[in-house]
């Protein structure tokens, strides 16, 4: 009988510790998958590399979530009013950096794309200076319209302008909002939605900057 209780005792503290185990396994909370925007796309066949005049771009605005690591969704079936952060998923350095970044690129491939930092003297007449393009994200989201579809959306407010002695002075102004299909419905499938919505983005910016070409700033 003492061993049958003994056997017992030892059958409950291995479970016991099992279970120790099994807690302490999932109370250990695993870092979330950090994400970029990927590779750039190959350029178009045939392209004339910086055909345009030479563009500033500075930092991208942006504020309150937008302004992070936060990889943000939408779910429009619920609350299209509320952005919540994945928990598991997040960019790989602020969004407005990450944009900026690969917007900058593509636009490079037209154009000679210059950052405020690299400026070494304030113009002395707007002829010989370049053109300031200055971005405003308002939204960079994961939206889905159902559980099963989804979209990657973003949206945001281009102003071009030129500089001199003077100061800036308006030449255009334009808000482009961009939707792609989200291939899946999670965290990887709005990333790759978003990525393409970039891409997107660019073309449509670089078509703009082409037929404001010969436009003069405002008096």
């Amino acid at each position: 009988m003492s061993g049958r209780r003994t056997a017992l005792r030892g059958l409950l503290a291995a479970a016991l510790l099992g279970l120790a185990a099994c807690a302490s396994v999932i109370d250990k909370s695993e870092p979330p998958t950090l994400y970029d925007l990927g590779p750039l796309p190959p350029p178009a066949a045939g392209a004339a590399p910086q055909a345009g005049a030479a563009l500033v771009l500075p930092s991208i605005e942006a504020s309150g979530g937008l302004d992070s690591t936060a990889l943000l969704y939408r779910l429009g079936y619920e609350n299209l009013h509320e952005l919540r952060p994945y928990a598991q998923a997040r960019w790989s350095a602020p969004v407005p950096q990450l944009v900026h970044e690969r917007l900058g690129a593509l636009l490079a491939r037209e154009r000679a794309v210059i950052g405020t930092g690299e400026l070494t003297a304030t113009p002395r007449s707007d002829a010989g200076a370049p053109r300031v393009l200055r971005l405003q994200l308002q939204e960079f989201a994961h939206h889905f319209e159902a559980p099963q579809r989804s979209r990657g959306t973003l949206r945001l407010r281009a102003t071009l302008l030129q500089s001199g002695p003077l100061g800036d002075r308006l030449i255009a102004q334009r808000s482009f909002e961009v939707q792609q299909p989200a291939p899946s419905p999670d965290a990887a499938g709005g990333v790759r939605a978003l990525s393409q919505a970039v891409d997107a983005a660019a073309r449509q910016i670089d078509a703009w900057l082409r037929e404001t070409r010969d436009a003069t700033p405002a008096a």
